[in-house]
């Protein structure tokens, strides 16, 4: 009985180790492009390609694209900036990393790029980094993973790469080159409600995109009028990826509508917003 044990234990051993060595070798070979079940996705972003992000990398993303906009970057700056963003954070705003650095971008305080308050700030990491990346002489013309790296200084320079085009999805969409490309379903209890989702969510649109004019006192929403159809949609996809953290219910511009209870866009039937706007709609406080 004994032996027969013994050798039961060992030919699960054995097992076991096969199965580690198929699963290395299969990680080795397949390398980048091995990814994970979907299942807490929260969010779609298709413009000549797909990507699926949660709400908090969805957020992030749409802020250092506007960013990037509201500087005058071009587009492939903003490809530039999210490749970077999600190789070293996974577009998540983190409290730490290697050493001191933190941020969207791990930024390091000890390197000059600012407080960790400052850096923990989206918007100031988004700005020192978009500074940093026009100070590179001839990133224009740069593959993006050297154009990265000419900035971060990192130890693995050819680890962006992998990340050029779901960025350049992500940025074809948040600058309003695609209509309807961005689309989020937004949980039971979103993070604001009412007056204080609407105040909040006009102050992050102005500070994001330097909006003038937006009202910030209406309760259930905001308008924006936008300058023409890509800015029309830069702004509505900029609201749908802030849909859970802001409380956001409705986003309508032309004829499409995106509606937090089925998490896409659809035709609306009837006329148009007034002057083409934007409009967003927020849960109420009920």
């Amino acid at each position: 009985m004994w032996v027969r044990t013994r050798a039961t234990v060992a030919g699960g051993v054995v097992l076991i180790l096969v199965a580690v060595i198929a699963i290395w070798l299969v990680v080795r070979q397949v390398g980048d492009n091995l990814t994970l079940p979907l299942v807490a996705r929260k969010c779609t972003v298709q413009a000549d390609g797909r990507v699926a992000l949660d709400a908090d990398q969805m957020a992030n993303a749409a802020t250092i694209a506007a960013i990037g906009a509201k500087r005058g970057m071009p587009e492939r700056a903003v490809v530039v900036a999210l490749a970077t963003a999600y190789q070293e954070s996974g577009l998540r705003n983190l409290a730490d990393g290697d050493r001191d650095s933190v941020g969207l971008f791990q930024q390091r305080p000890s390197q000059g790029w600012g407080t960790p308050a400052q850096i923990r700030d989206p918007r100031y990491a988004a700005n020192r980094f978009y500074a940093a990346l026009k100070k590179v002489r001839g990133w224009e013309k740069m593959r993006v993973t050297d154009a990265a790296q000419r900035v971060q200084r990192s130890a693995f320079p050819e680890a962006y790469q992998k990340w050029a085009d779901d960025s350049e999805v992500l940025s074809r969409a948040l600058l309003g080159d695609a209509s309807g490309a961005v689309a989020c379903t937004v949980g039971r209890t979103p993070a604001m409600r009412g007056a204080a989702a609407a105040a909040q969510l006009t102050r992050n649109l102005v500070l994001d995109w330097g909006l003038k004019g937006t009202d910030p006192t209406d309760p259930t929403g905001l308008a924006v009028t936008p300058g023409d159809q890509r800015d029309g949609w830069r702004y509505a996809h900029w609201l749908v990826s802030h849909a859970q953290d802001h409380g956001v219910k409705r986003v309508r511009f032309g004829d499409l509508e995106w509606t937090a209870r089925d998490g896409s866009w659809g035709r609306v039937n009837g006329q148009q917003n007034p002057a083409g706007q934007v409009v967003a709609e927020v849960f109420n406080e009920g």
